[in-house]
């Protein structure tokens, strides 16, 4: 599985996602400050993963902003993605069940270590399956009925 990981600013947590990542044999293509190693806006670092997530050349992504906020609103923003702002593992496993997130999005203020790997455990250990898909496809055609043209 290849995982699109990004920031606006470089913070010591990503280190430490990045390690998991790659002890679990995850393929990870970074963006934004984490490959640049300098600020880069939030919509632009959130533009550029979520579009490798779009358009399949990355399957999921983790994305990182001092809240998680910013980064989270603008990736929705992209076709295709469903970008979850999580706190802790249950939210985690709900956004993958019941919406069917395809990018994680965390806190760099708040998310610790030890969170943020319970938070991943959770992520990537939870099968979306068939639970959410009535919702999820009311979204879809909603986001269809408000389409700008």
């Amino acid at each position: 599985m290849r995982i699109a990981i990004v920031s606006d600013e470089r913070h010591p947590l990503h280190d430490v996602i990045l390690a998991w990542c790659k002890e679990r044999g995850l393929q990870v293509e970074v963006f934004g400050a984490i490959a640049e190693n300098r600020d880069v806006p939030w919509a632009d670092a959130a533009e550029s993963a979520a579009l490798a997530v779009a358009t399949g050349a990355c399957d999921e992504g983790l994305f990182f902003c001092w809240t998680g906020t910013g980064i989270c609103m603008a990736a929705n923003k992209v076709a295709g993605i469903r970008a979850a702002l999580v706190w802790d593992a249950g939210g985690a496993a709900g956004a993958r069940v019941w919406n069917h997130a395809n990018v994680l999005c965390l806190s760099n203020r708040y998310c610790s270590d030890a969170l943020g790997k319970e938070i991943l455990e959770a992520w990537f250990s939870t099968d979306p399956g068939e639970k959410g898909r009535e919702g999820v496809d009311r979204m879809l055609a909603l986001e269809e009925r408000h389409r700008r043209k």
